[in-house]
């Protein structure tokens, strides 16, 4: 199983300085995100900053561009890493497209579908002169006289889908390189629920399943340092059967109301425990294990919401020192 991190800074020096001591301690990619940075900035910052590692979206939203700036994005951040480039999207929630973004999120699947076929055309053809056309229900093209005067590094970059339902993970498994979970995604969840509807995905395809990292010498101090992120992606009422498969459905519902009402949530252990990885580093050690023979590479991410720069500064160093563990 692959070790990969995403990696958390407070300005964009700091985060490159974080990927940098990932790959130097053994993460073979580096994950970007798309909410309070741009995930494509973030990793063209981070492409100048490592020499081996893969760099990553993760995911980058693929609703709130249109799929030609999506498309040549890619390309110079495939250029920019010399072939270390993947393109991980997520359709997102409706909220976030429609209320944040002012983007169309109708029918999310035939939406991403459309988006990816687009990209992999533009990405295919943009530097042979040759027109481009696509014509779907959602994404039309109609390129004549474009050549880009870039030989791309490669003509087809490798595409990851987020997914969460069973819908969007089957799609993952039919058009995209890699399926990439939710940041809270426990091991059976992946075993009982994912796996199954990623059945009759191509050789090579990559399974990656992020983990939620909160690493103390305290676990119970651990552990409450997760809470907020519990909290975040539990207020999202779209969550509701994810939560429920974990015996959580009556907590889920609890969170969604407080938010709804403009309270704080509060986040029991026993909501924590199964979603994100806490403890010692020996205790998240173990309940990285338990991924073995599931996924085929983990992302590792440290708890940032509720906690200071410097309590998630402290949990950042504590999980790339037990990546530097893992993997030598």
């Amino acid at each position: 199983m692959r070790i990969t991190y995403g990696p958390w800074g407070e300005t964009l020096a700091e985060l490159t300085s974080a990927a940098r001591a990932a790959e130097e301690a053994g993460a073979e990619l580096i994950w970007l995100p798309e909410l309070h940075r741009s995930a494509t900035v973030s990793a063209a910052a981070v492409a100048s900053a490592t020499t081996r590692a893969g760099v990553g979206t993760a995911i980058a939203l693929a609703f709130t561009r249109s799929p030609m700036v999506t498309a040549l994005e890619a390309l110079d951040l495939d250029e920019l890493t010399g072939g270390r480039f993947v393109l991980g999207l997520g359709s997102g929630a409706r909220r976030l497209n429609e209320n944040w973004h002012n983007a169309r999120w109708d029918k999310p699947l035939a939406q991403l579908r459309e988006t990816v076929e687009v990209i992999r055309t533009i990405v295919a053809g943009s530097h042979t002169g040759e027109p481009l056309e696509y014509r779907g229900d959602w994404q039309r093209l109609s390129v004549r006289g474009f050549r880009r005067p870039y030989q791309p590094v490669r003509t087809r970059i490798p595409i990851y889908l987020a997914a969460v339902g069973p819908q969007l993970t089957r799609l993952a498994a039919r058009i995209a390189d890699g399926w990439i979970s939710h940041e809270l995604c426990s091991p059976a969840y992946l075993r009982e629920h994912v796996l199954p509807n990623l059945a009759g995905r191509p050789d090579g395809f990559d399974v990656v399943v992020s983990g939620c990292c909160s690493i103390d010498p305290d676990p119970a101090l651990a552990r409450e340092r997760a809470a907020g992120v519990l909290a975040f992606y539990a207020s999202v009422a779209t969550y509701r059967d994810f939560f429920a498969f974990h015996g959580l459905a009556a907590e889920h519902a609890r969170v969604v109301e407080a938010f709804r009402s403009g309270r704080a949530a509060e986040v029991p252990g026993r909501m924590v425990e199964p979603l994100a990885l806490t403890g010692t580093p020996e205790q998240v050690a173990a309940r990285i294990a338990e991924y073995a023979g599931l996924a085929d590479t983990i992302k590792l991410t440290p708890a940032v919401y509720g906690n200071s720069p410097a309590q998630i500064r402290e949990n950042q160093a504590r999980i790339i020192t037990l990546i530097r563990e893992l993997t030598a």
